[in-house]
């Protein structure tokens, strides 16, 4: 017999291609919102530093010590270790970052021995303070006896206005140098050749890890605010360390690097003389004019460091200061005098020095061969730290 019986409906729909299931395919209910008006987006400013380089890699093994010597020769002299063979050859590169206010240097060397004796001191006119930071190997350096050991995750710092020397296994290393009137504490001195750690230095070399990242891609606005940074981390790791200058110290310090000191604290001082500095030392006329007879006396001295304080002023795009308020901040009691002091030590007028377009920063590439125009030019960077220079 036949079946009489309706159809379900689940046989039906299942039989019946036709048949459109409302429920799973009817459209999801979107809720959208309003975008958000994009601000124009403008590109970022093209790049300004490029690295001043030399390797001694391209050079015959027998001359690439010779030619790292006459490379560093403006800084500290470079020895071999004992029975090191010259031919037995020597690589080494060097990279500077010039940012304006600070030197960036990336090194890598071979085992060496290095010296900066007093009388490259006096001839260089160059008191940088020099920060150095450790990637590998190991360096042990001396001032007066004490030994800084410069090793990974520590911070090492001292002045180029003293005399050093040490030794270094083969090692990467990270460089800077500032000039001395930018770190500067208020109502402490920073103790020479000391090293640094714990955890505020561990932020500053993750800071600098960062940084040397990204040399290469910073900008013309980014680099005094980089300098600010790093000036400012390296001041908070001081203090943190307490490595300053007690009063006891001062008695043991050289008689130039206390005259130093002195001059930076009150160089806006209008009654910052030589007698003044005499009385508050207690050092005779003879001796202190003996001491900075390289220098070209103590009223050079004295002229020189504020004329370089005054043209970081003038160089400072955020300073919109008149040139006579400059003259008078730094310590000159006639804008006639200054104008005049000012050119003769730069070679260009106050000025010229504010509208300087072409910064000392934009370096250039150079040859392994010419190691002497490789030398100039570092040695260059060195002596105008601070200064922004006519190219």
């Amino acid at each position: 017999m036949p079946d009489n019986d309706p159809p379900r409906a689940d046989s039906v729909q299942a039989s019946d291609p036709t048949r459109v299931d409302d429920t799973r395919n009817a459209p999801i209910e979107r809720r959208r919102f309003p975008r958000e008006a994009r601000p124009d987006e403008q590109p970022p400013p093209p790049p300004v530093l490029k690295p001043l380089r030399f390797s001694t890699r391209d050079l015959p093994q027998a001359q690439q010590f010779s030619a790292w010597q006459a490379y560093m020769a403006p800084l500290v002299d470079v020895r071999l270790p004992d029975n090191s063979p010259l031919d037995r050859g020597f690589l080494a590169d060097h990279a500077a970052w010039n940012l304006g206010g600070m030197l960036v240097v990336q090194q890598s060397t071979p085992a060496h021995s290095f010296l900066r004796p007093d009388a490259k001191v006096r001839s260089s006119h160059m008191d940088h303070w020099h920060v150095s930071v450790v990637r590998s190997g190991r360096t042990w350096t001396e001032v007066n006896g004490h030994v800084c050991h410069g090793e990974a995750g520590k911070v090492e710092l001292r002045t180029l206005g003293y005399p050093f020397r040490g030794r270094s296994t083969e090692a990467q290393t990270l460089s800077l140098y500032l000039p001395r009137e930018l770190l500067h504490l208020a109502s402490t001195e920073i103790k020479n050749n000391i090293t640094l750690s714990g955890t505020r230095t561990t932020l500053l070399i993750d800071y600098l890890d960062g940084l040397e990242a990204k040399l290469a891609q910073l900008s013309e606005g980014d680099l005094p605010h980089i300098v600010q940074t790093v000036r400012d981390m390296i001041l908070t790791c001081v203090s943190a360390s307490a490595a300053h200058s007690s009063s006891a110290e001062q008695g043991s310090l050289s008689l130039k690097e206390r005259v130093y000191r002195f001059v930076q604290h009150n160089l806006t001082a209008p009654d910052l003389t030589t007698e003044r500095l005499c009385r508050e030392l207690a050092v005779s006329r003879t001796r202190l004019y003996q001491a900075f007879e390289p220098d070209g006396g103590v009223h050079h001295y004295i002229q020189r460091r504020r004329l370089l304080s005054a043209h970081a002023s003038l160089s400072d795009a955020a300073n919109r200061q008149q040139i006579t308020d400059i003259a008078f901040a730094a310590g000159f009691s006639s804008a006639a005098h200054f104008s005049r002091a000012f050119s003769k030590e730069f070679g260009y007028s106050p000025r010229e020095a504010r509208n300087v377009v072409a910064p000392s920063y934009l370096g250039h590439s150079v040859e392994p061969a010419p190691e002497v125009e490789g030398a100039q030019s570092f040695d260059k960077w060195l002596r105008s730290l601070g200064q922004r220079i006519q190219a």
